[in-house]
């Protein structure tokens, strides 16, 4: 007994918002961030626009609830990766879990930034195949528009805020998820993160004015290691599964950034035709970029039924992670 994606969705911010609009706010031009990242525009949740992270997660469970047929009473787990949650507590899940109407679930959130997708793939998997639980609804939501300085142009114009969902069954098939890897380096962790509002550094009139609740970012350092570790989860899952980069028919890489992507293809032959990219219309979603770009593929017939699809992700911890489906 493994588990199966059953049905994908996801849900943007209300707000579309260009590089030329951007660069009326900040220091910077479309062709510098196209030149560097590959994106041309991203969504956002504005304050004015009154949505909240749990609402982008509801939108995409819904989408990918109605994918499956599956009623969200029927649902027994619910994981959703943030780092960008609704409030400090209790869990966006559980906002989430009331917004659906999934009585029966339980709800947490998992932290591992842009890796929380995959890390929550590889657990409710683990659950379902040890007879824990029977459906999970795993969920990719960000609003990190919330957590960035607009006049930092270095990470103001990565991210948008979106969110992506699958549902996951049983299976006693050859489908389902085939294999996943994860890992983490907490030396690194100083190299993208958000160093306020915690314990380690409380809020303050003094943290406000430094800025330690928005995101810090090594750009240089982030690209090096991103490489690599996607590098490493793809080796390590395709190891582990027993299959060559010839077996893949779609790569689903984090989309942070083109240049990341074009590397990881490179180091492993994957085509760029077999690669599905969407950095450029919604920007880095964090833990939400997955789903997407998954949920976009499936929607487009860019793969269906019995297509093996590997995902590859990293992000701030570092974490990074990988995982082989077959649809």
């Amino acid at each position: 007994m493994h588990s199966k994606i059953l049905g994908t969705g996801h849900e943007t911010g209300p707000t579309l918002l260009t590089n030329d609009e951007l660069s009326r706010i900040v220091d910077t031009t479309d062709e510098w961030i196209v030149s560097r990242t590959g994106i041309r525009q991203r969504y956002i949740a504005r304050p004015e626009d009154g949505v909240v992270t749990s609402d982008l997660c509801a939108g995409a469970g819904r989408k990918a609830l109605e994918a499956a047929g599956i009623d969200a009473a029927e649902l027994d787990l619910i994981i959703v990766g943030t780092v960008t949650g609704d409030c400090k507590f209790p869990a966006t899940a559980v906002f989430t879990q009331s917004k659906l109407g999934a009585t029966n679930a339980a709800a947490f959130d998992l932290s591992a930034a842009c890796s929380g997708f995959v890390y929550g793939l590889e657990l409710a998997d683990a659950m379902i195949r040890t007879g824990a639980k029977k459906k999970a609804l795993v969920i990719g939501g960000e609003i990190l528009t919330s957590m960035i300085d607009w006049e930092d142009r270095t990470t103001c114009v990565l991210f948008g805020d979106a969110a992506g969902a699958v549902v996951l069954g049983e299976c006693e098939d050859e489908s389902g998820i085939l294999g996943t890897y994860s890992r983490s380096n907490g030396d690194l962790a100083e190299l993208l993160w958000t160093p306020g509002c915690g314990s380690l550094r409380r809020l303050s009139p003094e943290s406000l004015a430094e800025m330690d609740h928005t995101v810090k970012m090594r750009g240089r350092q982030v690209y090096t290691n991103a490489v690599r570790c996607m590098a490493d989860s793809v080796e390590q899952v395709l190891k582990k599964t027993g299959l060559q980069p010839g077996d893949i028919d779609l790569l689903v890489p984090h989309q942070a950034n083109i240049r990341i992507i074009e590397a990881t293809c490179e180091r492993f032959g994957f085509p760029m035709e077999k690669t599905m990219v969407n950095v450029d219309r919604f920007g880095n979603t964090s833990a939400a970029s997955i789903p997407i770009a998954l949920d976009e593929a499936v929607r487009e017939r860019r793969v269906g039924p019995g297509d093996t699809v590997l995902m590859t992700v990293f992000g701030g911890g570092f974490t990074w992670a990988s995982a082989i489906v077959r649809l």
